[in-house]
């Protein structure tokens, strides 16, 4: 993960450690990166609970390049708080000092004038706007969810958006300003690593969280109460290996009959968005494009849900020739197995799960087949050595 390389400044960037790990992957003669998806973390910092299914988080921007830059000074760095323990990520401190100084930045900065800031705004016209708004009244309303807000604004009236807009114009262009600064040094550290013989492997949720500018933004795309816009069912799987209780990870889910009828176009957009970050896409839960759990919303365990019918194949036409890594972990059933077939993407095998004494164990290596992407673990499993 891009938030685990070493850093002085509470979280890791994409700065001198992002290209020090490049080179050692090289050393290594190892071919990929894996990180964990990379948008900007919501309530608990979950890299799967993001405020934008397209944006990238701040927290990755690299200090030392906006002072290279002239945009900050060192001692303004160093005046900040980030935390007393280098082998945590201090979520509060970078919460608190990093936006302040990001905003100094912005202040100073001349990007309005760059040929560069101008084509990123045209390639992401989809969600830019929209996602930039979202945060600036995020912070307006005191970091409140968005089902918190007055509600003109929550339910998007025309008079309240443009009201809102012209109040916050220069909260909403600080917005823009970092996503600019995100996109492009992650596409400097990109190149870098590609030049290296590195791909990078990305990390695609199937799921967003309520708290996003996705569900404010299109309502209409997902199972949400009308007259409120609260969630009718949320996301989760049932009782497995993991839990006994199931995993309810509350998240709206899609009305896939809406996403059928213009064609999934948000799902178009945001994989085309994800592949100009990255080489190759892991897709997150990839089981619940055949059939997907739904949970009435305020259960407060994932015992009683349902399955129901996922898009299926048809959800993939234009994809096949994707480099696509399906995550097929979980209860894994025939309909995923033929979906995973039909696609030919790779599925992923976990040799921490292999080892329980069972001959039949998929997990085996002697039991893998071909068309597999192999792991020792992922980042639901502990480390290799605290494994062993």
């Amino acid at each position: 993960p891009v938030s685990s390389l070493p850093s002085p400044y509470g979280i890791g960037t994409f700065g001198s450690a992002a290209y020090e790990f490049v080179d050692f992957l090289k050393k290594a003669r190892q071919k990929y990166w894996q990180v964990l998806p990379v948008g900007p973390t919501s309530y608990g910092d979950s890299p799967y609970q993001s405020f934008s299914a397209f944006a990238g988080n701040p927290y990755f921007i690299d200090l030392d390049t906006l002072v290279k830059e002239g945009l900050l000074t060192q001692d303004e760095i160093n005046a900040c708080y980030w935390g007393d323990n280098p082998t945590q990520v201090a979520y509060d401190a970078v919460f608190w000092y990093r936006f302040p100084l990001l905003k100094k930045a912005y202040a100073r900065s001349e990007y309005r004038e760059e040929q560069g800031y101008e084509k990123f705004c045209m390639d992401s016209w989809y969600w830019l706007n929209d996602y930039a708004f979202y945060m600036a009244l995020k912070f307006h309303f005191d970091n409140k969810e968005w089902l918190a807000w007055p509600e003109d604004i929550r339910f998007r009236k025309k008079e309240a958006v443009e009201s809102y807009r012209e109040e916050l114009k220069d909260e909403i262009d600080f917005w823009k300003f970092l996503q600019y600064k995100f996109y492009q040094q992650w596409g400097k550290l990109r190149t870098y690593a590609n030049e290296q013989g590195i791909s990078i492997i990305g990390d695609i949720p199937i799921y967003v969280a309520l708290d996003s500018a996705d569900v404010w933004t299109h309502p209409e795309l997902f199972l949400l109460d009308e007259e409120n816009l609260t969630p009718l069912k949320v996301a989760g799987v049932p009782p497995d290996y993991f839990s006994a209780t199931g995993q309810l990870w509350g998240n709206p889910l899609f009305d896939w009959d809406a996403m059928r009828a213009d064609g999934y176009a948000w799902w178009k957009e945001r994989i085309a968005r994800a592949f100009r970050l990255y080489d190759i896409l892991r897709i997150d839960h990839f089981r619940g494009f055949d059939r997907y759990y739904a949970v009435p919303y305020g259960e407060n365990s994932a015992k009683r849900g349902t399955w129901r019918q996922g898009p299926g194949a048809a959800f993939f036409d234009g994809l096949k020739e994707s480099s696509i890594v399906a995550e097929d972990l979980g209860i894994i059933d025939e309909g995923v197995r033929q979906l995973l077939a039909e696609m030919g993407y790779p599925g992923m095998k976990v040799l921490s799960f292999a080892f329980d004494g069972n001959p039949d164990n998929p997990y085996l290596p002697s039991r893998f087949g071909e068309n597999a992407a192999v792991y020792t673990g992922t980042h639901d499993n502990p480390p290799v050595k605290a494994w062993l």
